[in-house]
């Protein structure tokens, strides 16, 4: 039995976060759109970190759900990449580009998942 498109959605915040993805948000987009379930907003501080975030979320939902994205779209020139899943849309941005396009204010209406990932963890700077 496959994922959910919850588990999904929380699956890929989770990844992304293990790849230091920043300001991750996931959208319920159940009664807004018939396309997707959920879209994922996440933030990444270059595009080198930005195609590692979408690499690691495509290697692991392939090898660990079989899972592939529908036309995945690593549009760097622009500071995008977006990955579609179907019941989960990815959506890796530059800050530049996440400001630029602004998708949760496109989609204020919707409702935001919360999410369950780890906070950082703390740095400490005692000298030995």
């Amino acid at each position: 039995m496959g994922l959910t498109s919850q588990e999904l959605t929380d699956k890929i915040a989770e990844l992304a976060d293990g790849k230091l993805a920043e300001d991750i948000v996931a959208l319920d987009m159940r009664d807004l759109v018939t396309y997707t379930d959920f879209l994922v907003i996440a933030t990444a501080r270059n595009e080198r970190m930005a195609d590692g975030i979408a690499e690691e979320i495509h290697i692991r939902l392939k090898k660990e759900d079989s899972l592939l994205p529908v036309n995945p779209d690593r549009s760097g020139d622009v500071g995008w990449t977006v990955m579609d899943y179907l019941d989960c849309v990815v959506h890796i941005f530059t800050a530049e580009a996440r400001e630029r396009f602004d998708l949760e204010e496109l989609w204020h209406e919707a409702p935001r998942v919360e999410l369950k990932l780890d906070p950082a963890p703390s740095q400490s700077t005692t000298a030995a």
